[in-house]
């Protein structure tokens, strides 16, 4: 059975190795925005054949083809997600690393509103929200109760 990528890829006529079926397939499963390193790793476990060359080849290949959208989220790595049609954004915990993707109807519409007011029809935008996770537990509460 052919991954969401592999049959994008078939669809726009590329040609299709072993080994681009194997990283289709690896970028069609990941769900966490991997880079380069990441994928090679994930790829080489199911074909040892696959050089990191190939890797950066092939993901170069989808995103020209804009089969895959590349991200820099501030950690000095290219970061790829399938691209889609359907619009999120993203929070990325500093901590961690983890990216977290979002809708939030309010946003796009005060964007839409930012960009009127300005004097400009919004074409595109990209939203990344760089936090910490939120503590639990009151800091800083110096109040007395008696």
């Amino acid at each position: 059975m052919q991954s969401r990528i592999e049959q994008i890829c078939t669809d726009k006529g590329l040609k299709m190795t072993d080994q681009r079926r194997t990283i289709a397939q690896v970028l069609s499963e990941s769900i966490d925005h991997p880079d380069v390193d990441l994928v090679y790793q994930r790829a080489t476990a199911l074909d040892p054949r696959i050089s990191i060359a190939t890797v950066y080849r092939t993901v170069r290949l989808f995103e020209e083809a804009n089969i895959l959208e590349k991200h820099d989220f501030g950690d000095g790595r290219a970061r790829y997600e399938e691209a889609s049609g359907d619009h999120h954004d993203h929070l990325i915990n500093i901590k961690t690393g983890e990216v977290i993707e979002f809708y939030n109807r309010e946003i796009e519409v005060l964007k839409e509103k930012i960009a009127k007011e300005l004097g400009y029809e919004l074409v595109d935008h990209r939203l990344e929200l760089y936090a910490t996770p939120a503590t639990t537990e009151k800091q800083g509460d110096d109040s007395d109760d008696g």
